[in-house]
């Protein structure tokens, strides 16, 4: 018996359930700035991928890279949730939710 597909979907559900809560840490603490952190933990990823001879452990830097890049959206998400009152606000950085001194928001 081949387990390697399903100790992957293991991996997989992990991954993506740990990056959650990180992209809501990161949003409450540093807000949408570290977004290119994600990108080039995301890109690293990928492309060490490609240079992993092992399928396995190629599929699971593919599957982390793609999360951290999924991530970026999630995290600009994470501050339109913020803005609906369906997350707390980082009181220190009230500010920076104001509509006025936004830039990215839709008008």
């Amino acid at each position: 018996m081949n387990f390697e597909g399903v100790f992957l979907a293991i991996c997989t559900f992990i991954i993506i359930g740990l990056l959650h809560p990180i992209v809501i840490k990161t949003e409450y603490y540093f807000g949408t700035k570290p977004w290119w952190l994600w990108l080039i933990g995301g890109l690293g990823c990928c492309v060490a991928a490609l240079f992993v001879s092992s399928i396995f452990w190629s599929a699971l830097l593919g599957v982390t890279g793609a999360s951290l890049l999924w991530g970026i959206g999630e995290l600009f998400e994470q501050k339109e949730r913020v803005k609906k009152g369906w997350f707390p606000m980082n009181p220190k950085r009230i500010k920076e939710y104001n509509e006025k001194n936004n830039k990215d928001v839709k008008r």
